[in-house]
């Protein structure tokens, strides 16, 4: 078919809107505890309340896509988003932000298992690699810009200034001691002129390959094999400690070295993810001249080292130890899973489900980490970090893909793979 850029350009949009929504919870934080007088736990149960529904919905909005539109579920999950924001807005209270989260997480997880084929069919499939890496490029950069956006509204509005149409309007439906609920309103704002942009734009058919489709008995099958488990449990300690570690920057700060949740804080979290998109870049480069396997151990022992020094070390040494951190943990996400579609033939749309849902670990590992820090302190709290980063150091040591730095898409027919195979199985791979 022919390139629709228009299309490329919408999902390059998408993947900026949900990173907006998604990595926002860590700079609130400290301003959650303070206003509605939570215990670290308590405030951790609002990350489980949103990471929790990609954990219930991706394999199930994967079976959903096989007998709906690509567009109608991507406008299901911005009205879902839409939903759970302006509930919040409305009644900003510790209940409602649980039910919130948990809706605005239903409506991201649907997006990601829509998005990325029909990326594949509207910018092609020679182009795809390049296209899925600038996606993550405007995540990162969507990260980087939400925790400066919470800072200009709740600077703004705490003081009382309230020129321009924004922030008079956000002035006038914003309780005055929550200015940071503005932020909500402001989501709400963003899925419903995502919904109509949408509506109003084109989709192509998508012609599923079988490689791509998620089915019941495929991922029951791939269930049995304890390799699948063992990548899975990557996934959830590499969004564990992503969000172990961002969602916990600006309380850390704030009790430790007594920084400014809504200046210092909000920037140190915005720089742990513009970090991370660097990090991104240097990524693909090390890529194209080392072994995945071994980029993944340098840039993991880098992480715990950084870690060390931003618990340990003086205020000023943490304030650059945190975004390190970001900067190293981005080449993680794609050489874990990559090097996971690598060790297996076919039923790569039913593994990926498998591995996308091991996006429960950012629910799961904060929590833990708020209710050790309850018991202990939030420093001691956050050495849970230290296991999860340990065993994504181990996936360097022990996995054995067929092909090395490449993905494999199983094609229906033998094709000689281009990277490093293992024996005669090497011939059933191809690169995308």
């Amino acid at each position: 078919m022919k390139r629709n850029y228009y299309l490329v350009g919408l999902i390059l949009l998408i993947f900026f809107v949900i990173s907006f929504l998604t990595n926002i919870i860590g700079p609130l934080v400290p301003e959650i505890i303070e206003d509605f007088d939570l215990s670290l736990t308590l405030v951790a149960v609002l990350p489980f309340a949103f990471f929790i529904a990609y954990g219930a919905m991706s394999i199930p909005a994967g079976l959903l896509i096989e007998f709906y539109s690509e567009k109608k579920i991507m406008v299901s999950a911005f009205l879902v988003a839409f939903g759970g924001a302006l509930l919040f807005g409305l009644f900003p209270n510790y209940l409602i932000a649980i039910i919130s989260l948990f809706l605005i997480g239903t409506g991201m997880a649907m997006l990601q298992v829509a998005i990325n084929p029909l990326l594949r069919e509207a910018g092609g499939e020679e182009n795809f690699a390049f296209n899925s890496q600038l996606g993550q490029l405007f995540f990162g950069l969507a990260s980087f810009l939400s925790p400066l956006v919470y800072s200009y509204l709740v600077i703004n509005l705490d003081s009382g200034v309230t020129e321009g149409i924004l922030l008079s309007t956000l002035a006038a439906v914003v309780p005055g001691e929550l200015p940071w609920i503005s932020l909500y309103w402001i989501f709400a704002l963003v899925s419903l002129v995502m919904v109509v942009v949408i509506l109003l734009s084109r989709f192509p058919e998508v012609e599923r390959r079988e490689d791509e489709k998620v089915g019941i008995f495929e991922t029951l099958e791939l269930l049995k094999q304890p390799m699948v488990w063992m990548f899975f449990l990557g996934i959830f300690c590499y969004v564990g400690s992503e969000q172990g570690v961002a969602n916990w920057i600006s309380e850390f700060l704030s009790t430790y070295h007594g920084y400014d949740p809504q200046t210092t804080g909000a920037s140190t979290v915005s720089w742990f993810w513009g970090m991370m998109t660097a990090g991104t870049v240097l990524g693909l480069l090390l890529l194209k001249v080392m072994d995945s396997r071994r980029v993944l151990i340098s840039f993991t022992a880098g992480a715990l080292l950084c870690l060390t020094l931003a618990l340990f070390g003086s205020g000023e040494i943490a304030l650059y130890a945190f975004p390190a951190i970001g900067f190293l943990i981005a080449v993680m996400w794609p050489v874990i899973f990559s090097l996971a579609l690598n060790s297996v033939r076919e039923n790569h749309g039913s593994f990926s489900g498998i591995l996308v849902t091991g996006i429960v670990g950012g629910a799961v590992v904060p929590l833990i980490v708020g209710s050790l820090g309850d018991v202990l302190g939030l420093r001691s709290g956050m050495f849970f970090l230290y296991l999860t980063f340990g065993y994504i150091l181990s996936i360097g040591f022990w996995a054995d893909p067929l092909v090395t730095n490449k993905t494999i898409e199983f094609s229906g027919r033998e094709k000689k793979g281009k990277g490093k195979g293992r024996g005669k199985q090497g011939k059933e791979a191809h690169v995308s």
